[in-house]
């Protein structure tokens, strides 16, 4: 992918994510830079970031496999 194509996610500040908690369990989310998504394995959704800010409502996630 060349990078006019490329999307631009932004990057997510690390303490941020130390705070950050999954909305529906409670529990620590992890970042995955390249897809610019805050996964939550336990409830099985990604969250997107768009421009550095997290989005962290459940309508908003996709669901994991």
């Amino acid at each position: 992918m060349s990078s006019e194509n490329k999307i631009n996610y932004g990057k997510l500040d690390p303490k941020l994510l130390e705070v950050l908690a999954c909305p529906l369990t409670k529990t620590t989310l992890t970042y995955d830079e390249e897809a610019g998504e805050l996964i939550s394995k336990k409830a099985k959704l990604a969250f997107p970031v768009r421009d550095g800010i997290p989005i962290m409502l459940v309508d908003e996630a996709r669901e994991l496999e």
